[in-house]
């Protein structure tokens, strides 16, 4: 269910539902499950303001998450929506929870922290049903907007970006963090259909799901979702000035000394920055990694 009309969702005018632009055909919609996520928000919000969008910015949760921890991002005049978690079947529920994910797919190049809950991942999918907006960017709670990117609203769907963090290798398979869709209620119905099956396990959730729903996807740069072990581990794709989006795979940056803290230090930093809306720097003035000699 997705509900626009409760208190809770109500837009800067104070109407229920409302949101700050309702003539407008596209939206950035981003999702969040529970109060960690809610921090990610306030800065994907912000930042996504700052890129000077013309688009909605829409924020998606789940009853998990209070008033209260979506207040700052609500303030900033993001239109809020609750929505359930997606109708599924007990067995589904069971295979994705996350101590079979971890069980049966571990991550084993980065560590997920202990919030990160796999099943509220498929939540994503409530997108095809915002069926007011032509074209929607969605956006995981766990990013930043570093420029404007509305021109990926004349993108097909489905775009997004590659999983690459590690090698080129990873150039066929997309990353769910960043991408472009067409809200759709008969979309959205098919997608049901085809993501509960008899003993089907969706090993990275929605993101292999969606690969699988749309196998001819449309590859946009890695600029648009640009992941964050980049900076370490390919040093020389990094440039500042062409990032679009900088997505915080694995460890986020409101863990408190996460194990690759001092390796992200520079990323960290922005992020806190864009959470608190003071001392956001000049982002293509920022240095890039230093590449190994």
């Amino acid at each position: 269910m997705i509900d626009r009309n409760r208190p809770a969702a109500s837009g800067p005018s104070g109407e229920p539902g409302a949101a700050p632009g309702r003539a407008a055909k596209h939206a950035f919609v981003t999702l969040v499950t529970n109060a960690d996520y809610a921090r990610g928000a306030l800065a994907l919000v912000r930042s996504i303001q700052f890129s000077g969008t013309s688009a909605d910015i829409v924020v998606l949760h789940t009853q998990a998450v209070t008033q209260d921890e979506l207040s700052a991002v609500q303030k900033l005049g993001a239109r809020l929506i609750q929505v359930d978690l997606l109708p599924t079947s007990d067995a589904f529920n069971q295979r994705h929870a996350r101590s079979k994910i971890l069980l049966n797919a571990p991550f084993t190049k980065g560590r997920k922290p202990a919030f990160h809950t796999p099943l509220d991942n498929f939540a994503k999918l409530r997108l095809w049903q915002l069926v007011e907006y032509q074209r929607c960017i969605f956006i995981d709670a766990d990013a930043l907007v570093l420029k404007n990117i509305d021109q990926l609203f004349l993108y097909p769907q489905f775009s997004a970006a590659p999983n690459v963090y590690e090698s080129l290798s990873d150039f066929h398979r997309l990353n769910s963090g960043v991408f472009v869709a067409e809200p759709s209620l008969e979309t959205f119905s098919d997608m049901l259909r085809a993501l509960d099956q008899p003993d089907v396990f969706w090993r990275r959730t929605d993101q292999t799901f969606l690969q699988s729903y749309f196998p001819d996807w449309h590859g946009l740069p890695v600029f648009f979702n640009m992941l964050q072990y980049v900076w370490f581990n390919m040093p020389e794709l990094w440039d500042w000035s062409s990032i679009g989006v900088l997505h915080y795979q694995y460890e986020k940056p409101w863990e408190t000394g996460h194990p690759r803290s001092q390796q992200l230090m520079p990323l960290i930093d922005l992020w806190h920055a864009y959470l608190s809306g003071e001392n956001i720097p000049d982002i293509a003035s920022l240095p890039n990694p230093v590449k190994p000699a």
